[in-house]
């Protein structure tokens, strides 16, 4: 969306705006805030705007005298600017803010209390000045340059306070207005801060030059600044480049017969395109993408499904109404076109001739944009939790305007022949051998802005030249010309502009020849700095920076030959009248507190100065020196005044001063003029320039997406057309997806951590699988394969072939929302009726863990229904499902495959393979899932039995029953014969229970057991005995949940084995074993845990058989959760030791 900014410009200025301009017609906006608290009262036949009742009498008072109340009085338009920042002063939170608020009146559009000091508007003053040029651009805050501050007044001084950080001028004081600013050189940061948070801002500057005694300077707006369109004025003169943010555009959103509408007008580009037949879910996917200025919502939204006014209460908008009511906006009604450029014009202060191009690309055979569901689980929207899409498409080190054009085309998918050519760019940049240019990116918003206000310094000429130069390169290379060819259909399809390949370089040769012709480019070296021996360098280099190596010397001869002379004289004049004072005063040789003086820069006042003390002689003897000291005279500044006592010039080095900062500035008038020029100039070829850094950005961000993908072994899918004419006949096989060794997207290949599937996708997959078996992963995974590869991009597999869809549609969980009262099924069924909706015979659809949030019977006919529905449409898909009642529903189902996440039993114990394979997967893992993530072990003992007790039964007769009735399903390797076996040990388990013996009490004793074995072989290797009935019994002693060890323990040295509630050992040793107890038990989930332990001689031995007896339990099979600390080699663990006491 935000590349369709770029598709064209109207090479025309606009006249200097009048100070008079005003506003056509009323303004009768609504916003989605609280209606103002002030009252609206009509007296007199007028209107006016009152705080209060004891305003209202003042007014009524004041009506007597007709200038005060023509000074009170609001007309329908300033009334409605006055609500609307009255609503926005409502948000103002500091405390300052809120002194400066309580001051405002609201009888005119600055907020101003005449009856306060300084709060004057009498005509002719300041105040009324800036009165008039906010009555031209009433909702912008407006900032006026005074001297070497920019001011502002009322309203937008307590706008400026809250959100640009600064403070009141004169503090809080009560009986003045309102008032704040910031100095000159921080008018940027100013700027930022207030469109940061959504303000425009109307910057009036001074005409600098010399005024008459007591005459006020003249003013003028010298421009705007905007969210997203920041302020140039005066850039043509600065040496460094201005960061320059994506334009926002003003966004209209309205309803038609085909669906929702959203048109984006963008003031700098001069564009606007219009979308129709959207749905909700796609619009509200847009709104998040894009950064806009303002937001207009067409009355045509109110009327929903229910036909309440009520937008969003009833029927379809709530997710929209939820994405809007959050956001600043304002109601229109009429033609949303002509209303919303009407409302484009009025806000950035346009004349009624300016005009805005349609650069709309129709979207015939286009896939439709993607869904915010399908955009936020891929990635392509960043979301938390959400492996991004971005991230793994273009190296890290590729930022800016590559990664959002490769965003527009993820959110915009392209049409069939756009994507083949972008794929066939890919394929030659991935064989390309010879060396590539290294892109450089300029933002088309910027350029146009700064070329048609004239304001191009020649930094940004020489990067246009970068620009052409770049082309003409690719043009030049047999390698890389096929690749700028190719290049040129894209280009069309994000500017708009269809331009004819050897006509585009033709006029990229032109346009550069004419820059070089210009522009001071870098490693020549015509102009010098003027370097004399007498003037300190500085001097020349803060006076000439601003204008030397801008252009060539060639358009300035004359004005730099001045420039010289006029150095050369300054050089002159300091040596005859300065140096000679110089010379006596190191002649003369005097002990402390003798002459001091030297020739300096006085930076501040850009002069030339002698700076001394104690040099006068206290005689005049006609020494040499004496009769240029007598010239001397005290140094003043620009306005007459004395700048110290130790700074003096002369009569001869003032001219000489004057000629040469007279001629400088003619040089850099010159060069401004010049520069400006070039500007104009080159207006007649913005389409070329605007199609130029276009193609450079794409072909940056291909070349970023080849590197990439090749780094992680990606491959370029085939890309296949539909050939099926009719929507409900099932798709051809030739026209299936088919994805070889496909693996997700965030994990990298190369490192070897995937798990490669193969997708032979001809219809719809039912798919079913253990929790954690990678249903989700697969769905997100085939989604993001199958959209990279219908934009032309690489796809993580090893070979596929993708069809042309028309649209790729993912349904992932959904959460409840409670600002549109709907619970996360609710949202779940929204969702499934865009898709449904939308969804067609060249659609893939993905829906994972369809109908959860429900009763499971009745959900489990809902999936029924959609899955039968996706069937007959003949869409391709996948379904995931834990619904298995699903499979015993009468479908009338022809092109639906069963499709499983495989199982297999190791060990005991069921695990995932995260392999795609046929049938039917009824093993859920819910039980192991719930365990692995912490889930007490009496909650998961008693579900197992509580499954036992109603569920095992009832499976088991059913499986009985439908032998025979299921012909075509196929059980997952592993997942029955888990399921018999699971249930067969869960049955002995129970039998133990009634034998009065616990679990835990068995694992204990045998625990026991191995530890007195594995006790006495050590003992017998060390001691070297025979005879083994010399050697006593290990006596272990056990320490149940919330018991103690003996006193007796303390001090000794002992080695203990803790069960944990996991049934998980844990072996250690320690000479403090309540400390070690306690602290094990402190642990989250270890409280309940008990432990065994013997004591042992010594710490020594205790290490040695801690060792020991994690290697020989965990041979045993015991599990153990430390089994790394068996590693250590000092106690004994080496293979020698570990192979001669393993305990048969």
């Amino acid at each position: 969306m935000y590349w369709l900014t770029t598709r064209n410009v109207v090479v025309s200025i606009p006249k200097l705006r009048s100070l008079s301009f005003l506003l056509r017609s009323p303004l009768y906006n609504y916003t989605s805030f609280r209606s103002s608290p002030l009252l609206l009262s009509r007296q007199y036949g007028k209107l006016y705007f009152i705080k209060d009742r004891k305003n209202l009498r003042g007014i009524a008072k004041a009506s007597k005298k007709s200038k005060v109340a023509n000074d009170n009085e609001l007309n329908d338009k300033e009334l409605s600017h006055i609500i609307w920042w009255q609503e926005r002063l409502q948000m103002c939170r500091k405390r300052s803010t809120l002194h400066m608020v309580k001051r405002l009146k609201y009888s005119n559009l600055l907020g101003l209390d005449v009856d306060l000091k300084n709060g004057s508007l009498k005509e002719g003053t300041l105040n009324w000045e800036m009165l008039q040029f906010k009555s031209s651009f009433p909702r912008e805050v407006l900032l006026c340059r005074v001297g070497e501050f920019y001011e502002a007044i009322g309203i937008d001084a307590c706008i400026l306070v809250e959100y640009a950080g600064l403070n009141p001028f004169g503090g809080l004081r009560p009986e003045s207005i309102p008032k704040a600013g910031c100095p000159v050189m921080n008018l940027r940061q100013t700027l930022d801060d207030l469109t940061r948070n959504g303000y425009s801002v109307c910057i009036v500057e001074e005409v600098q030059g010399p005024t008459q005694a007591r005459s006020r300077k003249s003013r003028f707006i010298s421009g705007h600044a905007h969210p997203g369109n920041p302020y140039v004025f005066g850039l043509v003169g600065i040496d460094h480049d201005l960061d320059f943010p994506e334009p926002m555009p003003v966004v209209g959103i309205s309803r038609s017969a085909r669906g929702y509408c959203i048109t984006l007008f963008l003031e700098t580009m001069k564009t606007y395109t219009l979308e129709d037949g959207l749905t909700e879910d796609a619009l509200v996917t847009k709104l998040r993408t894009c950064r806009y200025h303002h937001l207009f919502l067409h009355t045509s939204l109110r009327r929903n499904t229910s036909g309440t006014c009520r937008w969003g209460e009833f029927g379809e908008g709530g997710l929209l109404w939820g994405e809007c009511s959050a956001r600043h906006f304002e109601w229109f009604e009429g033609d949303p076109v002509t209303e919303l450029l009407f409302k484009v014009k009025e806000l950035y202060g346009l004349e009624s001739e300016v005009t805005f191009r349609n650069v709309t690309v129709p979207y015939e055979n286009r896939p439709r944009p993607l869904y915010l569901g399908t955009a936020t689980q891929i990635g392509a929207i960043p979301t938390e939790g959400i492996p991004c899409l971005l991230k793994v498409l273009l190296p890290s080190n590729c930022a800016g305007l590559p990664v959002l054009y490769v965003r527009d085309l993820l959110l915009n998918p392209p049409a069939y022949d756009i994507a083949s050519t972008i794929q066939a760019i890919c394929k030659l940049m991935s064989n390309v051998t010879c060396s590539i240019p290294e892109f450089t990116c300029v933002s088309s918003a910027k350029l146009v802005k700064l070329l048609e206000l004239r304001e191009a310094n020649h930094i940004e000429f020489s990067r246009i030249k970068n620009v052409l130069d770049e082309i003409l390169h690719m043009y030049d290379n047999s390698e890389l010309n096929e690749i700028l060819k190719l290049l040129m259909d894209p280009a069309w399809m994000a500017t708009g502009l269809k331009i004819d390949f050897e006509t585009f370089v033709k006029e990229c040769k032109c346009v550069s020849v004419r820059i070089g012709e210009m522009i001071f480019l870098e490693g020549e070296s015509d102009q010098k700095l003027n370097r004399k021996k007498i003037i300190p360098s500085d001097f020349f280099e803060d006076m000439e920076f601003t204008w030397r190596g801008r252009v060539k010397r060639i358009h300035v001869e004359e004005e730099i030959a001045e420039v010289e002379k006029a150095a050369e004289a300054l050089s002159l004049a300091v040596t005859e009248d300065f140096l000679p004072i110089i010379t006596r005063i190191k002649a003369t040789t005097a002990p402390l507190g003798g002459p001091k003086g030297e020739i300096l820069y006085a930076r501040e006042h850009q002069a030339v100065w002698f700076k001394g003390k104690r040099f006068r002689p206290a005689v005049w003897a006609g020494t040499p020196g004496e009769e240029q000291i007598k010239q001397l005279k005290p140094a003043v500044d620009s306005k007459g005044r004395k700048v110290g006592e130790e700074w003096f010039s002369t009569s001869k080095v003032e001219d000489a001063l004057m000629r040469y900062q007279d001629a400088g500035a003619r040089a850099k008038a010159k060069v401004l003029e010049l520069l400006r020029g070039l500007s104009t100039e080159l207006q007649t070829k913005i389409n070329i320039l605007v199609y130029a850094s276009m193609l450079l950005v794409i072909a940056k961000a291909l070349f970023a997406h080849v590197s990439e993908g090749r780094r992680r072994k990606w491959v370029f899918p085939t890309l296949a057309g539909f050939n099926s004419s009719k929507d409900t006949e099932p798709v051809d096989r030739a026209d299936g997806l088919k994805i070889v060794g496909l693996s997700p997207y965030w994990f990298d290949v190369v490192q070897g951590n995937a798990v490669h599937n193969t997708v032979d996708m001809q219809s719809l997959f039912l798919l079913t699988g253990p929790n954690g078996g990678g249903k989700s992963s697969l769905l997100r995974s085939a989604c993001a394969a199958a959209l990279l590869g219908i934009c032309g991009f690489m796809v993580p597999a090893e070979s596929a072939i993708i069809p042309n869809f028309d649209a790729i549609m993912l349904h992932m969980k959904s959460y409840d929302s409670p600002a549109d009262g709907k619970s996360s099924f609710q949202v779940e069924m929204s969702e499934i009726r865009s898709i449904m909706t939308a969804a067609t015979s060249r659609s893939l659809v993905l829906v994972d863990e369809i109908c959860r949030g429900t009763e499971t019977a009745k959900g489990t006919c809902i999936a029924g229904s959609i899955v039968e529905t996706l069937d007959k449409i003949g869409c391709l898909g996948i379904i995931s499902t834990h619904l298995h009642g699903i499979f015993a529903l009468p479908l009338s189902i022809k092109n639906t495959v069963y499709k499983a996440m495989g199982t297999e039993y190791v060990d005991g114990q069921t695990k995932p393979t995260w392999k795609l394979i046929d049938g039917i997967c009824r093993e859920s893992l819910a039980f192991e899932t719930a365990k692995k993530e912490g889930v007490p072990e009496t909650i998961i003992q008693r579900a197992e039995d509580l499954y036992l007790s109603v569920y095992a039964k009832k499976n088991s007769l059913k499986r009985n029953d439908s032998k025979g009735q299921l012909c075509s399903e196929t059980m997952v390797d592993g997942s029955e014969k888990a399921h018999l076996q699971w249930s067969n040990t869960r049955t002995e388990s129970v039998h133990h229970k009634t034998n009065s013996m616990t679990t835990m009490e068995v694992v204990q004793k045998e625990v026991e057991s191995a530890i007195s074995l594995i006790y006495q072989k050590k003992l017998i290797q060390l001691n070297s005995l025979e005879d083994t009935s010399e050697l006593a019994a290990v006596r272990c002693f056990a320490i149940a949940a919330r018991e103690q060890p003996p006193p007796s323990i303390i001090g000794s040295s002992c080695v203990y084995v803790m069960l944990r509630p996991d049934k998980k050992l844990y072996v250690g040793q320690t000479d403090d074993l309540d400390g070690r107890i306690r602290a094990h038990r402190g642990k989250e989930g270890m409280q309940t845990a008990s432990f065994l332990y013997f004591a042992v001689s010594g710490k020594s031995m205790a290490c040695q058989l801690e060792t020991l007896l994690i290697n020989q339990l965990s041979c045993q099979g015991f599990p153990l959760s430390n089994i790394a600390d068996g590693k250590h080699r000092n106690f004994g663990t080496s293979s020698q030791l570990v192979e001669t006491l393993t305990v048969h």
